[in-house]
């Protein structure tokens, strides 16, 4: 199965064309081949990823040893440009990719109380070296910016799970995650080095794009501007409370010391990003679904788009003009909502939809100021093939009308900047099959077709054909 699996992952990358240094791409299918066949003989994993723990007390673990390595190949072929600038995304044809490989260890040093610490090495090259566009075909792509590998500590943070009784439920072994039995209402506290991503905005069918999709749209909300580094990560704390079918979360996080950058500003009490979510589950004829409602309010150096506007009309040389506008202090707000629904047992769908202020510029995560997506996911049970996985999501991504003024008069901001702007929405449709090779490795092919690249009607479509090998033990 293991040797069909490899030849056909080769077949479906030499029918794309390989790179013109094709030992990158090779290394990486053979490399997760190779790692797969010795981790064949590994216990099975649970539908969703690692294998899960059975539900009695005496499995409860209280180390935790894990792994992942992730590799994603990316292929777009030109594509039709009216003009170009310093942060377009190429119009030629491009090939791109990304390596993570991620080691969790974790440690239960009391009752209720757990410590985790992540170490990641990561390799790649970005398409167009990461900018051109609102959402990203590639979720990897943040943390994997240099053809050397670099490795840093991704995660280090305390949690604790403090019993407020109403019963037992049991937690599936996973990254992150001990196998545990802990009480169905219960408080749980959370402090150190992590993601917001990590406490918020869960979603069944779109969340992972090292299992998932891969767009940075279905990551999360492409107008979420989540308080973190360039990587992903801050220094926070987080409370979640549970209470029959309701969570109510809170975090606060550190800002960048300046946008989407990866020194951390720690004046955590001057700069920072809180954000509350609502989190309420319940069932339709039997099959669970859940509703989030998430609002987030930032506070860091930001440049407004009218204050940024005006610096470039002084200063038309000075590139990107938000630079000479960062002077003092700005709030940006977003709300959102998050809805997940299985239709059958192998079938689910999901939504999500926020809107941010648009103000002020970017603070840590894309360029999107309204963002709504949503999509199908379907488990092969039909085809016999029930640890497969076929998905399909639209995605449309807005920008505010002082972000599109500022763009439209040829300046530069983070991610986009055409040089100029026809303003029309980001709109893009993705759809990938992951193919469960074993218990543990898992290979995907993804196709995305985005419509007015970084919101511009004047470039694109462009579209991405992409292969990914998952491993997990």
């Amino acid at each position: 199965m293991i040797r069909d699996a490899c030849t056909l992952s080769r077949t479906v990358l030499c029918s794309s064309r390989l790179p013109r240094k094709p030992g990158l791409l090779r290394m990486g299918v053979t490399a997760l081949c190779l790692l797969g066949l010795m981790a064949s003989t590994l216990p099975a994993r649970a539908a969703d990823g690692i294998p899960a723990a059975p539900s009695d007390a005496s499995s409860v673990d209280n180390t935790q040893v894990q792994m992942q390595s992730t590799y994603v190949f990316q292929r777009k072929p030109g594509f039709a440009s009216a003009y170009s600038a310093t942060n377009s995304l190429r119009a030629d044809a491009e090939r791109s990719y990304t390596s993570t490989t991620t080691g969790y260890f974790g440690l239960r040093p009391w009752q209720g109380g757990e410590v985790y610490a992540n170490v990641e090495v990561t390799q790649g090259l970005p398409a167009s070296g990461l900018v051109g566009l609102g959402g990203f075909s590639n979720g990897e792509a943040t943390r994997a910016s240099s053809s050397s590998p670099k490795i840093y500590r991704q995660r280090l943070f305390l949690r604790q799970t403090v019993g407020m009784g109403n019963g037992s439920e049991s937690l599936a072994r996973e990254a992150n995650q001990m196998a545990s039995i802990v009480d169905h209402d219960r408080l749980v506290f959370t402090a150190g080095n992590f993601s917001l991503l990590d406490i918020l905005d869960d979603n069944a069918y779109a969340k992972d794009p090292r299992l998932q999709f891969l767009n940075w749209s279905n990551m999360t909300y492409a107008a979420y501007d989540y308080a973190a580094d360039a990587r992903g990560f801050g220094w926070g704390a987080a409370a979640e409370w549970y209470s029959g079918d309701w969570v109510i979360r809170f975090a606060r996080m550190t800002a960048p010391r300046d946008p989407n950058a990866l020194a951390i500003d720690y004046a955590i009490t001057r700069h920072y990003g809180d954000q509350i979510e609502i989190d309420h589950g319940h069932s339709l004829g039997e099959l669970p679904g859940r509703v989030r409602l998430l609002a987030y309010r930032n506070r860091a150096r930001l440049a407004t788009f009218k204050d940024a506007l005006a610096a470039g009309s002084a200063n038309p040389d000075a590139q990107p003009a938000l630079l000479g506008a960062r002077t003092g202090d700005h709030i940006k707000t977003g709300i959102g909502v998050n809805l997940e629904q299985a239709l059958s047992e192998s079938t689910g769908v999901f939504v999500r939809a926020m809107t941010s202020d648009g103000r002020t510029e970017t603070m840590a995560f894309t360029e999107a100021d309204r963002s709504i997506a949503a999509g199908v996911s379907i488990r092969g049970t039909h085809w016999h093939r029930a640890q497969d996985t076929i998905g399909l999501a639209l995605m449309q991504n807005r920008l505010s009308a002082d972000r599109r003024d500022y763009l439209a008069a040829g300046n530069l901001s983070f991610f986009i900047g055409d040089g100029g702007l026809r303003y029309r929405p980001e709109s893009i449709l993705e759809t990938y099959y992951s193919l469960a090779l074993n218990r543990h490795l898992t290979l995907s092919i993804d196709y995305q077709h985005i419509a007015n690249p970084a919101y511009n009607a004047d470039r694109g479509p462009v579209h991405f054909l992409g292969v990914r090998g998952h491993l997990e033990f």
